[in-house]
C-alpha cells in the first residue's frame, strides 16, 4: 500500500439543490463552466483533480502553498464571473484545504488527509476558504494573505479535533493571527500611532471593503475602447514599478516585465499587447481603465519589484478592467537567483486564472532561448533597450551589451538572435560604420549570430532569419522563417511584419497588409518599420494617397522617423505634389545639394529586395525618388520641349526622364511619337521605353506603333510597347 503526504483541496457548491430546482439546464451549464475553471486553475498550480462527483471537486497538490494559491484564485475567478449574474443565480463554492497523509489507490486518494479536507470545506463560508493548522504552518510566511484562527472543531469520523483557519481574502479586513489564536503585535509602531492609524484606516476600509465583491476601480467601457476587443482573452502587461532604492534596478524590473510579455505571447489562446505599446505607460500614473480603453484589452497585469542585493520581492496582480475584479494576485519574497522560476510560475498561474491551459508545445516554448544567469539577463535588457531606440548609435551600443550577455551565458539563444538583428541593421539600413564594419561584413556577422542562436532558438531567431533572407533576395526562405516565427509566438508583432513583408515583396500586397495590420493591432504604439511595411503594401497596390496619408501622419507623430521620408517623397511625386515630395527628401537629407538630390534615386538603399516578378514596383519607387529630386522648374512640359533639342544626348535624356513620370507624362505623348522618327536609334528606343511606361495614357501612339510593325521595324520591342499601352 503506497502512502504519501499531499495537500488536498476539497470544494463543493453551496445551495446546488436550490439552483437545480429553479433552473436545471442553466445550473448544469454553469456547473460545467465552473468545473472547467477549477480544473484549469488546478492544473495551472501544478495540481490534479482526482474526484469530481456531482457538484463537488477534490484535488491534490505537492505543495500546500500552491493549494492555497489555487483556492484563492478559484474564489476570485468565480467572484468575477458571478458579477454577470443576478444574486439568486450566483453559484458559490466552499473550499477546504488540508495537508496530511493519504493512501494511493490507482488515480484515487483515500484516508484521513482527504476526509479532513472535506470536513474543512463544510466549515467554510460560501465563497470562502478554510485551511487546517498543518496548512497554515506552511503558508503563513509564504503568501501575502491574512488568516483568522477559528479554534478547533470535532468533525465526523475524525478522532482528534481539527484546528482550522479562515483565509481573509479582503485586503485590510482583519489582522493576521498567530498560531495560538492571539493577534500578532506589531512592535515596530508605537501603540498610540497604531490606534490612530487603525481608526483612520477603519473608515476607509469600511467604505471601500464593506462589499468586497463590488469593483474597487473605475471600470473600462467596451464602447469607449479605441480598438475592438479580440475574440480571445486579451491582456496588457504594464511595466513593473521599480520599488528599489537603487534606480539602476530599473533594468531588472523592465526585464521581468518583458519576460512576462514574451512568455504570455507564446500562448495561442491569448491576445497579448506587445512591449512597445505597454511601455508607453512606463513611469506614468495611469488608470487601469485608461490602459484597457487605449489598447483595447480586457485584462491588465501590473506589479512591482523591490531588489536589495541578492534578495527580491515581486508583487503582481491581474485585473479585469471591465468589471474591476482581481482575477489573480501573487507575491514572491526570496533570492534573486530564483526569479526565473517565479516568472514561469506567474505565467502558468495567469494562464490558469484566465481559464486557459498550456499545450505541451507551449510548455516547451516557454523555456526556449532563455537564460538562468541573472547578470546575463540584465546585460541583455540593457542591450535590448538600446536596440529598440532605433538609431545607428544605439544599435552599436546594443551590440556591446548583447556581447556581454553571451559571454556570461554562451547558450543564451535570445541574446544571439538579438545580436543577429543588430548586425542586420548594419547592412540593411547601412548602419555599418557605427558597428565598425562594412555592409558585407555586417551581413556575414548577422548570419553567424543567427546560426548560433538556432540551437536554442525562439521566434526572435526566426524573425531575424526571415529579415536577412529578404535582404538577400531569398524570398522562399524569408516566407518559411516568418511562418516558423508565427508558430513559435503567435502574438509576436515582428513575426507578423516579417510575414507581411515576405508577401508584399513577392506580389501579394493585400495578404501582406493583413499581417501588418495584425501587428499594428498587437502593438498600437508600434516602431517605425511597422508603418514602413504598411505603407509599402499600399505602394505595391499603387494606392499613393494611402501611402502619403500613413507616412505623413507617422512623421507628424515622430519627426525623427526620417527613414520613412524616402517612400513618402516617392508617393508625393507620383501624386504630382512636387513641393511636398522635395520637402520630404530634404527632411531625410537636409544637407543635400541639388546634384545629390537628383542622384538620390541611384544612391538610395532600399532595405528589402523585390522578387523578380515585382521589379516594376521597385522601379516605381526609384522613379518617384527621381521626380522628387528634380528642380521644381523641371516639368513634363519642359522635358517635352527638350525633345526638340539639336543635341541628341539632350533628346535621349529628356525621353528617358519623361518615362519616369508614368501616366502623368500623357501630355508629352505627341512629342514622343515624333521622336519615333528620330535619326538616332537610341532616341527612338528611349521614346519607345517612355511610351511603354506611360501605358494606357499613350493610346494615341497605337496607330504609329502598328505602322512600325507593318514597315518591318523592331517588331518584338514594338509589340511589347503596344501590349503595355493596351493593358495586356
Amino acid at each position: 500500500m503506497e502512502r504519501r503526504l499531499a495537500a488536498i483541496l476539497a470544494a463543493d457548491v453551496v445551495g446546488y439543490s436550490r439552483l437545480m430546482e429553479a433552473d436545471e439546464e442553466a445550473t448544469a451549464r454553469q456547473l460545467s463552466t465552473y468545473r472547467e475553471v477549477v480544473e484549469r486553475l488546478v492544473a495551472g498550480h501544478h495540481g490534479r483533480v482526482f474526484g469530481s462527483a456531482g457538484d463537488s471537486f477534490i484535488a491534490e497538490f505537492a505543495s500546500p502553498v500552491q493549494a492555497v494559491r489555487c483556492a484563492v484564485g478559484i474564489q476570485h475567478n468565480l467572484d468575477v464571473r458571478a458579477l454577470e449574474l443576478p444574486e439568486d443565480r450566483r453559484m458559490r463554492l466552499r473550499i477546504g484545504v488540508n495537508l496530511g497523509d493519504v493512501i494511493v489507490e490507482g488515480d484515487n486518494l483515500l484516508g484521513d488527509g482527504v476526509n479532513v479536507a472535506s470536513r474543512l470545506e463544510a466549515l467554510a463560508e460560501p465563497g470562502g476558504v478554510t485551511i487546517a493548522r498543518s496548512v497554515f504552518d506552511q503558508v503563513k510566511k509564504q503568501l501575502d494573505l491574512r488568516y483568522e484562527y477559528l479554534g478547533e472543531r470535532k468533525v465526523k469520523n475524525i478522532a482528534e479535533p481539527v484546528q482550522f483557519y479562515r483565509v481573509l481574502r479582503e485586503p485590510g479586513a482583519a489582522e493576521k493571527y498567530a498560531s495560538d489564536g492571539r493577534r500578532v503585535r506589531r512592535s515596530w509602531k508605537p501603540r498610540m500611532v497604531t490606534a490612530v492609524v487603525v481608526v483612520l484606516v477603519g473608515v476607509a476600509v469600511a467604505s471601500a471593503w464593506l462589499r468586497p465583491w463590488e469593483p474597487t476601480i473605475e471600470t473600462a467601457s467596451k464602447e469607449q475602447m479605441a480598438l475592438p476587443l479580440p475574440d480571445k482573452p486579451s491582456i496588457a502587461v504594464l511595466p513593473f514599478m521599480n520599488m528599489s532604492d537603487d534606480p539602476s534596478q530599473e533594468h531588472f524590473a523592465d526585464g521581468m516585465t518583458e519576460d512576462l510579455i514574451t512568455d504570455l505571447s507564446k500562448v495561442g489562446g491569448l491576445f497579448v499587447i506587445a512591449r512597445n505599446s505597454s511601455f508607453v505607460y512606463k513611469s506614468k500614473t495611469v488608470e487601469i481603465r485608461q490602459v484597457a480603453e487605449d489598447l483595447g484589452v480586457r485584462y491588465v497585469l501590473e506589479g512591482s519589484v523591490r531588489r536589495s542585493g541578492d534578495q527580491v520581492r515581486v508583487n503582481a496582480q491581474l485585473i479585469d478592467a471591465t468589471t474591476g475584479g482581481h482575477l489573480w494576485a501573487d507575491r514572491y519574497d526570496g533570492g534573486v537567483t530564483s526569479i526565473f522560476e517565479v516568472q514561469d510560475l506567474f505565467v502558468r498561474e495567469i494562464v490558469g486564472a484566465l481559464a486557459l491551459s498550456l499545450s505541451d508545445k507551449e510548455e516547451q516554448e516557454l523555456a526556449r532561448g532563455k537564460t538562468s544567469n541573472v547578470q546575463a539577463r540584465e546585460a541583455f535588457q540593457n542591450g535590448w533597450e538600446h536596440y529598440l531606440r532605433y538609431t545607428p548609435q544605439d544599435n552599436a551600443r546594443a551590440a556591446e551589451y548583447l556581447k556581454q550577455a553571451v559571454e556570461l551565458d554562451p547558450d543564451y539563444g535570445r541574446a544571439y538572435a538579438a545580436l543577429g538583428l543588430v548586425y542586420i541593421r548594419g547592412c540593411q539600413w547601412r548602419w555599418h560604420e557605427e558597428l565598425d564594419t562594412s555592409p558585407g561584413a555586417a551581413f556575414n556577422t548577422a548570419m553567424a549570430f543567427l546560426t548560433e542562436s538556432e540551437s536554442n532558438s525562439s521566434s526572435l531567431t526566426k524573425v531575424g532569419m526571415s529579415q536577412i533572407s529578404l535582404y538577400d533576395g531569398e524570398h522562399d526562405t524569408a516566407f518559411t522563417e516568418a511562418a516558423r516565427a508565427m508558430a513559435l509566438d503567435p502574438n509576436d508583432p515582428d513575426a507578423q511584419v516579417a510575414m507581411g513583408l515576405a508577401m508584399i515583396t513577392t506580389g501579394q500586397p493585400e495578404a501582406g497588409l493583413e499581417f501588418v495590420e495584425t501587428a499594428l493591432r498587437l502593438s498600437p504604439s508600434h516602431p517605425n518599420h511597422y508603418t514602413l511595411a504598411q505603407a509599402l503594401a499600399y505602394f505595391a497596390l499603387d494606392d499613393m494617397n494611402r501611402v502619403a496619408e500613413v507616412l505623413a501622419a507617422a512623421l507628424e507623430r515622430n519627426p525623427r522617423a526620417i527613414d520613412l521620408a524616402p517612400l513618402l517623397a516617392a508617393s508625393y511625386a507620383h501624386l504630382g505634389a512636387r513641393e511636398e515630395a522635395r520637402a520630404a527628401l530634404l527632411k531625410w537629407q537636409p544637407e543635400a545639394s541639388q546634384s545629390e538630390l537628383e542622384n538620390i534615386f541611384l544612391t538610395y538603399h532600399f532595405p528589402y529586395k523585390w522578387a523578380d516578378t515585382e521589379i516594376a514596383t521597385g522601379a516605381r519607387l526609384k522613379d518617384g525618388l527621381f521626380i522628387a529630386g528634380l528642380p521644381l522648374d523641371v516639368t513634363v512640359a519642359t522635358l517635352a520641349e527638350r525633345l526638340q533639342s539639336d543635341e541628341s544626348s539632350t533628346r535621349i535624356r529628356a525621353a528617358r526622364d519623361l518615362g519616369r513620370f508614368g501616366p502623368a507624362a500623357a501630355a508629352a505623348v505627341p512629342a514622343l511619337i515624333e521622336l519615333l522618327n528620330d535619326d538616332v536609334p537610341l532616341a527612338r528606343l528611349a521614346a519607345l521605353a517612355s511610351l511603354e511606361r506611360i501605358g494606357a495614357a499613350a493610346e494615341a501612339a497605337i496607330p504609329v506603333l502598328t505602322a512600325m510593325i507593318d514597315e518591318g521595324g523592331d517588331e518584338d520591342r514594338v509589340k511589347q510597347v503596344l501590349e503595355a499601352i493596351r493593358g495586356f
